[in-house]
Formats: C-alpha cells, sequence, structure tokens
C-alpha cells in the first residue's frame, strides 16, 4: 500500500443542484440542495484512501462544527488526521456550488482556516512528508505553503503531483520541483498561453509545460480524456462513455487516485488510465467526496473495457 500525504484544504460544500446556472442578478428556483465534505486537499484525500493508498492529511480547518465533521469525515476512510490543524483564528472553509442539469458547475469560496496555513506549518510536518512515496497538492491553501511543501518532498526524493487550481500563475522554479502536473484545459491555457483545443495544441500545451521544469504533464480534458506526456512520449487516455450528474471535485479524484497508482508502481500512461476511471465513476454521483469510488469499483470497469 503507498504512503500518500495530501497538503491542502478542506471545506464544507453548500450545492444547489438546480435547473441550470443564473445570470449576474438573476435568481433560478426549483433547485435541491444538499451539503457535503469537500475542499480540494480533503477530496484529494479521501479518493486516495478509497483507491488503497495509506493517507495523511495536512491542512488547517476551524474549532467549529464544520471543522469536527471534516476531521470525522477523513477518519471515516481512514486518513492519518494528526496534521489536521485546528484553529480558532478563523472558520472552517466553505463553499458555495450550483451544478446545473448539465452537471456544470460555478463554485465560490471563503478560504477561512485554509488561508491560516503557513510555511511554518509544513515545515512542522518534514517528517511526515519524507515518509511518503507521493506528495499530493493544490492552491487552495497560500501558495508559500504549497512551495514549502513541494521543497521538502523534492529534498526527501519524493514524487510530487501538483493539481495548479484554482489557477494561478506559477513560478518557474516551483515546477521544476513537481513531479506530475494535473492541469485540466483552462489551467494548462493560463500557464502556457495556450488554449488545448486539439491533439496538435495539446502537445504544443504539454511540450510548453515540460520546458518549464515539470517532469510529466497530465492534462484532464473531461469528457474528451486524458492527455499524458513526458520528455520521452505522449498519449491520449480515451474518454469513459458516463452520463454526469455532477462534475464536482472529479479533477480532485483523479489527482487522489493518480497518485495511488504510481505509488503502487503503475507507469504514468497506466496510472492515468486508473485515475480517468475513477473520475468518470465520480461524476455519475452527487457531491465531491460523497462520489469518489472505491478501489474496488475502478479496477471492476477497467475489467469491463479490457473484457469488451
Amino acid at each position: 500500500m503507498g504512503r500518500i500525504v495530501v497538503v491542502g484544504s478542506s471545506n464544507a460544500d453548500m450545492v444547489i443542484k438546480a435547473p441550470r446556472l443564473p445570470r449576474p442578478g438573476e435568481t433560478v428556483t426549483s433547485g435541491a440542495f444538499f451539503r457535503a465534505r469537500g475542499g480540494k486537499g480533503a477530496n484529494q484525500a479521501v479518493a486516495a484512501a478509497r483507491a488503497g493508498g495509506d493517507v495523511v492529511m495536512i491542512g488547517s480547518v476551524g474549532v467549529d462544527p464544520f471543522g469536527d465533521d471534516a476531521v470525522a469525515g477523513l477518519e471515516e476512510d481512514g486518513i492519518d488526521t494528526a496534521h489536521v490543524m485546528r484553529t480558532t483564528a478563523a472558520p472552517s472553509g466553505v463553499a458555495l456550488i450550483m451544478v446545473d442539469a448539465a452537471a456544470q458547475n460555478v463554485i465560490a469560496v471563503a478560504e477561512g482556516a485554509n488561508a491560516l496555513l503557513s510555511a511554518a506549518d509544513i515545515r512542522a510536518c518534514e517528517a511526515a512528508i519524507a515518509s511518503a512515496d507521493v506528495l499530493v497538492a493544490q492552491l487552495e491553501i497560500p501558495l508559500d505553503a504549497v512551495d514549502e511543501a513541494i521543497g521538502i518532498a523534492h529534498r526527501h526524493g519524493v514524487r510530487v503531483i501538483l493539481n495548479p487550481a484554482p489557477a494561478c500563475q506559477l513560478s518557474d522554479q516551483l515546477l521544476a520541483r513537481v513531479g506530475v502536473l494535473t492541469p485540466n484545459a483552462s489551467e494548462t491555457e493560463l500557464l502556457t498561453g495556450i488554449s488545448p483545443e486539439d491533439d496538435r495544441s495539446l502537445l504544443r500545451a504539454a511540450e510548453a509545460l515540460l520546458a518549464r521544469g515539470v517532469g510529466a504533464s497530465v492534462i484532464t480534458l473531461g469528457a474528451a480524456g486524458v492527455f499524458v506526456a513526458t520528455v520521452d512520449r505522449h498519449e491520449r487516455v480515451e474518454p469513459w462513455p458516463v452520463t454526469a450528474e455532477d462534475t464536482t471535485g472529479a479533477g480532485d479524484v483523479f489527482s487522489g487516485t493518480l497518485a495511488v497508482a504510481l505509488a503502487d508502481g503503475r507507469p504514468l500512461g497506466d496510472a492515468a488510465r486508473f485515475a480517468n476511471a475513477a473520475a468518470a465513476l465520480s461524476v455519475t454521483r452527487r457531491g465531491a467526496q460523497p462520489s469518489a469510488p472505491r478501489r474496488e469499483e475502478i479496477l471492476a470497469l477497467l475489467q469491463q473495457r479490457e473484457s469488451a
């Protein structure tokens, strides 16, 4: 069982499933409300644990009911929460999410305690990071904390997966310490200036990311599959024909599950297929963490394609 350390956010997700997304100033009625555990870091941790990883979560939540629920949820999935910090200086993070009938979403986040996670907090967790097979990070916590975690992992020879979301500009120095970058199409465009609209532009964008120092680029394309590139080779991972219910958290499921597959020793292309199957399963269900599939479900879906 691979050891995965996830450094990142935890949020309480407040979700409305509506017929369509409202325009500015408009109210859309006939929605259905539910609450789910979320936050990109916690989502990735849960996805990794359900896919078979031995997972440690590093993050920050408030001393409030949302924080209590977040920690309890992680522990229900067997995740080590000893490094999830509790603070009275800010409430737990909250995300307000709207999902339309086509499973597209818009999200607004109040970072709360996530914004208080510091580089010093990360340094206090160095032993946990050093013991990992793979470190997973995203950008819903302060960038200096992400940079510190990646730096520690790099010094100790721990493979780094960075999901560059929410999208922002990143330095070449940071990217050079990333083993696998997992942007979606819009994040890829922000980092490269190239919109990945077809195979040619995908390859150009992937090569631009590799030129900035990442070990591999794994560009997620939703219903169009995944594009995997290293300096030696590139390939398209085909999509799964599923009917989407809610795409919230699918990228997090992909990154968390990819970490487990790589820690298990799978080659990158095979690991991307494993993670893509997990993400496909997740979009057929509501919510971020609730939608993350179990390892046996992922293997069963892969077996269906192999036997078809």
